[in-house]
């Protein structure tokens, strides 16, 4: 008999424990439904390359590999010398405009009182003409020179600025602003020979070194932001119900016992093969349907500590997107 009730308490307690182990299979994969996981999933940000916009040569270079710089620090400085030549002489040029004004008024003066004589001339020859007392090519010959000073007078009107300079029009005003224009180029030339970080970030894959010849556009090296993100690529069968500001938990493969917060920002409005340089044409006899993949933006909500946590674009990720 005791034998009989020790095999019926047992197989009493496989029961029960068969029942409490389905509750919470049940439970966990209930718990599962509420959540879209994918391991395709990295960290990124965008990357911007720094590199001058003079040419010149390299005789500073102010930062190192991996070092931490704010917008606007200097972080290499080309050869100034030929920058700051071309700067004064653009300099010069204008203030030779300006002092040549003087000029200008002293013509335009003395156009004012020939031509005033060369009327007088005219008006006389026209009257001794007509008294048959000089010929007609005397009186040509005063005309035409009257004409030549009224032409002399109107360039002497040219050279003199505006006195108004919204309503600049004259030569003068034109070659003015030309100067003007290129003493304004030379300056900016000159700054530029300072080389500025544009971002806040870490300095990465340096190529520079004093002494180098840099052209405009050549890459000098690459700033990484402090800001990164998560790019997840999620089946297309994951993606429904997911919605911008949906909760994300983050883990990430450097960190597996820390877990960090974050939420969905965007989902991709095309998918990654789209995306791509040769995005695939489906219209041929060959066709396979493959499931696309979708990306979708994710961004931390808490702050990170950059001391504790080192977190570097391209480091793989694991993020769970609770969609129920």
């Amino acid at each position: 008999m005791d034998i009989e009730n020790k095999l019926s308490t047992k197989k009493h307690w496989l029961i029960f424990g068969g029942i409490v182990a389905i509750i919470i299979v049940a439970f966990l994969i209930f718990e599962a439904c509420k959540y879209q996981s994918t391991d395709d999933a990295y960290v990124d940000t965008t990357t911007v390359t720094v590199s001058p916009k003079v040419s010149g040569q390299i005789v500073k270079v102010l930062v190192k590999d991996n070092q931490q710089v704010k917008a606007g620090d200097i972080v290499a400085v080309i050869d100034k010398v030929d920058y700051e030549v071309k700067l004064q002489q653009a300099k010069a040029a204008y203030d030779r405009a300006l002092l040549n004004q003087q000029n200008a008024h002293a013509n335009l003066n003395a156009a004012n009182s020939e031509i005033e004589l060369a009327k007088k001339d005219v008006e006389r020859y026209q009257n001794l003409y007509k008294a048959g007392a000089v010929s007609k090519q005397t009186l040509d010959r005063a005309v035409t020179n009257l004409e030549s000073i009224q032409a002399r007078q109107i360039t002497a009107e040219q050279a003199i600025f505006s006195s108004n300079p919204s309503q600049a029009s004259k030569v003068a005003d034109a070659d003015l602003n030309v100067l003007n224009a290129q003493k304004r180029a030379a300056e900016l030339a000159l700054d530029y020979t300072d080389i500025v970080a544009p971002i806040d970030g870490t300095v990465s894959n340096k190529k520079v070194e004093v002494g180098m010849m840099v052209q405009p556009g050549s890459p000098l090296f690459v700033i990484v932001p402090n800001e990164v993100w998560v790019v997840a690529n999620y089946k297309e069968t994951q993606i429904r119900g997911m919605k911008k500001g949906m909760p994300v938990d983050i883990r990430i493969d450097t960190y597996p016992n820390k877990v960090f917060k974050g939420e969905i920002d965007s989902i991709q409005r095309a998918s990654g093969a789209k995306s791509s340089l040769f995005p695939p044409e489906n219209a041929v006899g060959s066709f396979v349907k493959i499931v696309q993949r979708i990306p979708v933006k994710i961004v931390f909500t808490e702050k990170i500590n950059p001391e504790e946590y080192s977190i570097i674009p391209g480091m793989s990720v694991v993020p769970k997107v609770k969609t129920r």
